[in-house]
């Protein structure tokens, strides 16, 4: 929906067709030069879609969040393959945001073979970089992918865009919550004690037990129907409160549905005004509560981050909230981009609740020791990798 309001806006002149309903074969045996189509990621995944698709020598293709076919064995990845184009483009905020694997592909979809196979990449990059910091790998790397790269950072582009603060709220638990949390944790380090899964399970089996203790940092509600406060919840409305009296709007993320519904009936309770996005929101009314957003309904908008992280814009709001950290700091500021952009008037301030000694701590400190592993191939910093399994067993068994 994006796509089409800024193409109607920018490129008039282009016949705008949006890929979808109707006979949709049809559609693309009567294609003009100045046809413009697009078509969402869900729809590209479909067999029949992406042989239809694939059959077409398009002029153009471009991959918008093209972090949508990182994963190389996916169905969706696949089909981008597959199409025909004579030139290609790829646009993300995130090239990479878990591991170098998914430079690798993102690479054989605008200029296959230049990385070379899977295989001879991790033996040549992703293993010296992630596993051992070889700076003279990074470089080659760095040299090989940085002729197909334009990259501008906001600040060089948008001179004129107001400030951006972020601070990190601590939210300290009750005793209750705190005792409920550290349970948890004991139970999840004598489960996984006892685990003899394979390699592969186990790291699952771990991400599986630091799920859980992500969710109990939310509100305890998330994982027990035991009567437990949520500190979480309470500091969540003491700023809210704050920002609508001195009439400011803001956007809240969490990756957590529940967490979302959760929040809505705190507002609904509260009387307060807002507009509502998951991933079973429907494209249209996606766009039609955006739109009413801007327009001035509504003083929150509850969003999940990752259906509502990319593709908005919503600078009707200039303040962001996010109510539980993200592994990649990258995915987080992506989400406050949509309040953080072109339109944008006034200064925005980033709030991101981070419950004390608990995982989340945890996890904003890896934000910090992990630098961003796009950042260390764009601009030549210090590099991450995937996180192993021994790493995040350590998160959970440090109390």
């Amino acid at each position: 929906m994006n796509w089409l309001s800024e193409a109607q806006k920018f490129a008039p002149t282009l016949n705008i067709i949006q890929f979808g309903g109707g006979n949709r074969q049809k559609v693309l045996d009567q294609l003009q030069p100045l046809d413009l189509v697009i078509c969402s990621y869900g729809l590209l995944q479909q067999e029949e879609v992406a042989e239809m698709l694939a059959k077409v020598q398009w002029q153009t293709i471009v991959l918008d969040e093209a972090q949508s076919i990182k994963n190389f064995a996916t169905k969706r990845s696949q089909a981008a393959m597959n199409l025909q184009g004579g030139f290609k483009l790829i646009t993300t905020g995130t090239p990479i945001e878990n591991h170098l694997g998914e430079l690798w592909n993102l690479f054989r979809f605008i200029n296959p073979g230049l990385l070379g196979s899977l295989e001879s990449f991790n033996q040549r990059f992703a293993v010296p970089i992630e596993r051992y910091q070889d700076k003279a790998a990074r470089l080659r790397l760095k040299k090989l992918i940085q002729p197909f790269l334009l990259r501008r950072t906001k600040n060089q582009v948008l001179e004129e865009l107001p400030s951006r603060t972020e601070i990190l709220l601590h939210v300290e638990l009750s005793q209750e919550e705190m005792a409920f949390y550290e349970a948890l944790r004991q139970q999840a380090i004598t489960r996984l004690a006892e685990s003899d899964a394979t390699a592969g399970a186990k790291h699952l089996q771990v991400l599986a037990e630091i799920m859980k203790l992500r969710r109990a940092c939310c509100n305890p509600k998330l994982v027990t129907d035991l009567p437990l406060p949520s500190a979480k919840l309470n500091l969540f409305g003491e700023v809210l409160t704050e920002l609508l009296e001195n009439r400011h709007k803001a956007l809240v993320f969490s990756q957590f549905v529940d967490h979302l519904h959760i929040l809505q009936a705190y507002l609904n309770e509260q009387k307060i005004a807002y507009q509502y996005l998951d991933g079973s929101t429907p494209a249209a009314e996606r766009k039609r509560r955006v739109e009413a957003f801007q327009s001035g309904e509504g003083d929150v908008f509850l969003i999940s981050l990752k259906a509502g992280g990319t593709g908005l814009n919503l600078t009707a709001a200039d303040f962001v909230i996010h109510m539980d950290p993200w592994w990649n700091p990258a995915v987080e500021d992506q989400a406050s981009d949509r309040a953080h952009r072109i339109g944008q008037q006034r200064p925005v301030t980033i709030y991101r609740l981070v419950a004390e000694n608990t995982i989340e701590e945890k996890i904003v400190a890896l934000h910090t020791h992990k630098r961003d592993l796009a950042d260390s191939l764009l601009e030549g910093t210090e590099v991450s990798g995937k996180i192993s399994t021994d790493e995040l067993l350590r998160l959970i068994q440090e109390g």
